[in-house]
């Protein structure tokens, strides 16, 4: 096996962060720097920072409905984190992307850095659907703009596709962007209040509703 999908699968770092720390010297195979592109059993002692890696580690990725109330975070500056619905032995995985803590719903967790890496950098895109509650119904003209031009926010245009559900203040979103709180930025700049935001589904995973707490899926 490579010695960064070795660390990939051992430690959660993606593979480009392994070759970036192979590259940097930090990790050591039998006491002697790691070369890029070596072959390792997982027999050998591996080391990265002077710390053992312990071989054969079990990917694990979770699916998460998250309630309102809860950051997204190991430490919540006294409100109450995600790590709290789940027992101790899924405190090592990750939180892929962010839902704010007034939003619910899909929340992916994983000691995967090769699955992290490819739901959530940029260049991939993975679609995104959230369900919308306003305070106020949506007008058609903002609907058009945000579906065909875009809404321009601090950090450049955001736009996304709607799809009306119940009525008109309760829409369905779809987005391949993930920008902080990016929803609740667009809509409060046409003077909406988001009041409840929702995620049904991020790339090919999407959510059970009739899950309690967490479902894993490997």
């Amino acid at each position: 096996m490579r010695i960064n999908k070795f660390l990939a699968q051992a430690t959660g770092l993606s593979r480009r962060k392994a070759d970036d720390a192979i590259a940097a010297g930090r990790v050591t195979v039998n006491g002697k720097t790691a070369e890029q592109g070596m072959d390792v059993t997982g027999a050998e002692q591996i080391q990265l920072d002077d710390g053992a890696i312990t071989p054969d580690v079990k990917t694990q990725t979770i699916m998460l409905n998250k309630p309102v109330g809860y950051v997204v975070s190991r430490d919540g500056q006294g409100s109450k984190t995600v790590y709290d619905l789940l027992p101790q032995e899924l405190h090592h995985l990750k939180p892929v992307g962010r839902l704010d803590k007034d939003s619910s719903g899909l929340l992916l967790m994983t000691n995967d850095g090769d699955l992290a890496h490819e739901l959530s950098h940029p260049s991939r895109q993975k679609v995104k659907v959230y369900e919308v509650t306003l305070d106020k119904p949506l007008q058609p003209l903002h609907r058009q703009m945000i579906s065909d031009h875009g809404v321009q926010l601090d950090d450049g245009p955001s736009k996304f596709e709607l799809e009306k559900l119940a009525d008109d203040t309760t829409w369905r979103v779809t987005m391949r962007e993930g920008r902080n709180r990016q929803i609740r930025r667009t809509f409060a700049a046409l003077d909406y209040t988001v009041t409840k935001l929702h995620r049904t589904h991020f790339g090919p995973y999407a959510l059970n509703e009739n899950l309690d707490s967490y479902k894993e899926e490997v």
